[in-house]
């Protein structure tokens, strides 16, 4: 398929999505999600916003001002699989920061994040390596989600352990 005929079918696609969500209650963070899915590499495209913006009346600046609010949206080509470190207080203390570092070394990476990077993916866009402030599971410090499973008192070895199987195809499981 070429690029413009994938772009052609994107845009069918955006449009089935958009009819979809018309006139309901949150229907531009429903269209943008869905959008979102649509997407191999779990992001919204310039293409794709333009398009939204165009087909709903939305002013662009409006939906750059809510992609950018919430987190779970991505202006950026995501990986294959998803890792998010806690951030938050408890995790801190009990050791994400250096769990954090120790994973951009097991990616490859001098360091996790760098230069004020919110975020990394690996060069074979395997894993999207980012942080969130909290998920709520204060008492299970650290905290790692891994594909949105929750994974708790996390240690690198654990990490380590979790990425491997992923990386040989196998199942993740919670509190592995």
């Amino acid at each position: 398929m070429s690029e413009s005929q994938a772009l052609s079918r994107e845009i069918q696609d955006i449009d089935s999505v958009i009819s979809k969500h018309k006139n309901q209650h949150g229907e531009l963070l429903g269209i943008l999600e869905e959008t979102q899915l649509l997407n191999k590499q779990k992001y919204l495209s310039e293409d794709a916003l333009n398009h939204v913006a165009l087909k709903t009346g939305v002013p662009l600046s409006r939906i750059y001002n809510v992609v950018t609010f919430y987190s779970f949206f991505n202006l950026k080509a995501q990986g294959e699989h998803t890792v998010t470190v806690c951030r938050g207080t408890a995790c801190h203390t009990k050791g994400s920061k250096a769990l954090l570092d120790d994973l951009g070394l097991v990616l490859g990476r001098s360091k996790a994040l760098e230069n004020g990077e919110s975020f990394f993916t690996t060069p074979d866009n395997k894993f999207t390596v980012s942080t969130v402030a909290c998920f709520g599971q204060c008492a299970l410090a650290p905290v790692v989600s891994i594909d949105g499973v929750i994974h708790s008192n996390m240690t690198t070895a654990k990490v380590k352990k979790l990425l491997d199987k992923i990386s040989r195809g196998r199942k993740q499981h919670e509190n592995s």
